[in-house]
């Protein structure tokens, strides 16, 4: 059962995540974002993992910072050992006018590589750098190499949406199960340390 719930209570927010990565693409989001509920729909409907999230904070910036803290930790508590997976996976996406790249690896090691540029300063009511910052937050936490891209676009809507989209399909690739590996850790360490 590749499932996890995270909570996280602090001065500034209170967050529950659940997660399960073999799911059926089912979302319950109350963020009290707006705009973040839009794009962790979309991760859970992509990705076609179930997620539940419920946030309650003192501002945008600490409840999107501490959903992507949280999220990051279930899927690496749902991942355990991470044996069996096919570790890497990586998407194109278009939005519209919008086009984006992700690429992915499970390989027990955080760091983040984003190039996506927003016109304006809010996406929805959402700062624009909260889209960049929950997505390092959410790979140091997940112990994920992320690399994310926007290729092209004009409206920030589509390009922040194409983003999450490519993010929710490269990691339903790099979650899934490989048969051909029959249960094996994906390294020549034949270990993925977190």
């Amino acid at each position: 059962m590749r499932k996890a719930t995270i909570k996280r209570e602090t001065k500034e927010t209170s967050i529950r995540v659940e997660l399960s990565l073999d799911g059926s693409g089912e979302s319950d989001m109350k963020t009290g974002v707006r705009m973040l509920d839009h794009m962790l729909d979309q991760l859970a409907r992509h990705g076609v993992f179930d997620i539940s999230v419920s946030a309650n904070g003192s501002d945008i910036h600490h409840v999107v910072e501490d959903v992507a803290i949280c999220l990051g930790k279930a899927f690496a508590k749902a991942l355990g050992d991470r044996a069996g997976i096919a570790r890497m996976g990586w998407a194109v996406v278009p939005m519209d006018d919008a086009l984006a790249m992700v690429s992915v690896d499970l390989g027990g090691r955080g760091y983040a590589v984003i190039d996506a540029p927003f016109a304006h300063l809010t996406v929805g009511e959402m700062p624009a750098e909260l889209v960049r910052h929950f997505l390092v937050s959410l790979a140091a936490e997940a112990r994920m190499n992320l690399h994310a891209r926007v290729m092209s676009g004009d409206n920030d809507h589509h390009k922040a949406e194409a983003l999450f989209k490519a993010l929710a399909r490269a990691l339903d690739s790099a979650c899934r199960i490989d048969p051909r590996l029959q249960g094996r850790v994906p390294s020549t360490k034949e270990v993925i340390e977190g």
